[in-house]
């Protein structure tokens, strides 16, 4: 989970591949409706994502038993909860970066990508910082690739549900 820019597809596609568990891009799941109000640099609300979350909880359900890594901003506790209804046990690594890192890499994408800069600030309000629950690892996201892995699956078979 993060804002956009924190690498979340990045790095749940590589952790994903270390463990052997499915990944799932979360951004495709997103309606045409969605991505066309990202395009047109109009922040989504609470409204837009809960059909999102909610396939999103199903996709995860599917797959739980087996190993699964879901890339997805999941910014608001009422956001992760939806998804957590799913799947009870589902554990979150934050990639936290900065309003200033996120937005240069998210410029860098290029006109291309269905996220525009402009809309950083509305994840950064967006926000609900999850210091306070369980099952979250808290990483920096400007720290090298390698390490993040690392430290994310240490953190991983640590976990009961290491090994599905």
């Amino acid at each position: 989970m993060g804002v956009s820019g924190s690498g979340k597809s990045t790095v749940g596609d590589k952790l994903a591949q270390q463990q052997g568990w499915v990944f799932i891009e979360g951004d495709a799941f997103h309606s045409e409706q969605n991505h066309a109000k990202m395009r047109a640099g109009i922040p989504l609300t609470d409204e837009d994502r809960s059909s999102w979350l909610e396939a999103l909880g199903l996709e995860l359900r599917r797959h739980a038993a087996h190993g699964v890594v879901l890339s997805c901003s999941a910014l608001k506790r009422a956001y992760r909860q939806q998804l957590r209804a799913h799947v009870p046990d589902l554990a979150f690594i934050w990639l936290d970066l900065g309003r200033e890192a996120a937005a240069q890499r998210v410029a860098g994408r290029g006109a291309s990508h269905f996220f525009p800069a402009t809309l950083i600030d509305s994840q950064f309000a967006a926000l609900e910082p999850p210091y306070d629950e369980t099952g979250l690892l808290h990483l920096d996201s400007e720290h090298p690739l390698d390490d993040i892995l690392q430290r994310a699956a240490d953190w991983l078979q640590r976990r009961p549900h290491a090994n599905p």
